[in-house]
């Protein structure tokens, strides 16, 4: 069964999103030189999950095998094991996110949104418990297109590390003293200051390190001291950034373009990457997005379609 088959290329997005995930499988297949190859993995919520289950049930990605399941069926995500799930239902956590009146209104509201806890977000820690036949996986944020072949991203040497990532210290900015909290001990005792952020969004992962290495028991550890939020305030990547210490394995610059959405790229950056990556709040699918971003994207949807023509772009 090609699901479980580790001789095929895994691919695995968590998103609510249809038609931003289907932008991911179509770039990914119009670009392989062999999409019989490919096999994605999809994983949403319950609310979306039979329209996404029927999207990629009546549509043809060129042969790429296509899985879809929702989170609310895996028995192990409950509150027991998961830290993000009991900290849910953690009073102090609830008003902090959600009734706008904590910290004396000094912490600003964009640190408080509840997105954070969207186990959609959390799940990418999780990868091993989701697919447990599967050796390597690489993980793709929703907001990407892709626009070269990928299939050499299974063949890099990791260096016995667990994840994959383009680092993105160019700028004193993307170093850990940027998202974590250095006057907390904690963080002083087992974290340099001056290493170097990496991004999510496309990420190998082998995943036969990973729980060689017990990641995920990393990332609750972790999870379970920032109850208080005094380690890092918000996000996956400042929890990323702890987890994967000593396990990332830089790659190239040119998988993973970020940028877009936000701020000015260089078009011969976007030329030559394999993987553009809108992380910034203008993302295609939105009016404050389209104009700039459409020639990107068109390739990849069929901007006349129906399903698009109901859409409410803002």
């Amino acid at each position: 069964m090609k699901l479980k088959d580790n001789n095929l290329y895994h691919f695995c997005v968590f998103s609510d999103n249809i038609l931003a995930t289907s932008v991911v499988v179509n770039s990914t297949s119009m670009n392989s030189k062999n999409p019989d190859k490919i096999v994605f993995h999809l994983v949403t919520d319950e609310i979306n999950y039979a329209a996404m289950k029927a999207w990629f049930s009546i549509n043809s990605f060129r042969g790429v095998a296509v899985e879809v399941q929702k989170f609310e069926d895996f028995t192990w995500l409950n509150a027991s094991y998961v830290p993000v799930l009991k900290q849910l239902q953690d009073t102090d956590t609830q008003s902090y996110y959600f009734s706008g009146n904590s910290d004396d209104g000094r912490t600003p509201i964009k640190f408080r949104n509840p997105k954070y806890l969207s186990m959609l977000n959390h799940l990418r820690f999780y990868i091993p418990e989701v697919f447990p036949a599967l050796k390597k996986v690489v993980f793709l944020d929703d907001d990407v297109v892709v626009q070269k072949d990928l299939s050499d991203l299974f063949s890099i040497d990791l260096k016995g590390n667990v994840n994959g990532a383009v680092e993105t210290c160019m700028e004193t900015f993307h170093r850990y003293h940027k998202y974590l909290n250095y006057s907390h001990p904690l963080i002083r005792a087992h974290f340099d200051p001056d290493a170097c952020g990496w991004a999510f969004g496309m990420n190998v992962f082998d995943l036969v390190q990973w729980r060689k290495r017990n990641v995920t028991g990393i990332y609750h550890y972790w999870q379970e001291r920032n109850i208080d939020r005094t380690l890092w305030k918000l996000g996956t990547l400042p929890p990323g950034l702890l987890t994967f210490y000593g396990l990332t394995e830089p790659l190239d610059a040119s998988w993973h373009i970020l940028g877009l959405g936000y701020t000015t790229v260089d078009p011969h950056l976007i030329e030559k990457g394999a993987v553009l990556h809108y992380n910034g709040n203008s993302k295609p699918w939105l009016k404050i997005g389209m104009e700039k971003y459409k020639p990107l994207w068109e390739k990849y949807v069929d901007y006349g379609h129906p399903l698009l023509q109901r859409c409410n772009f803002h």
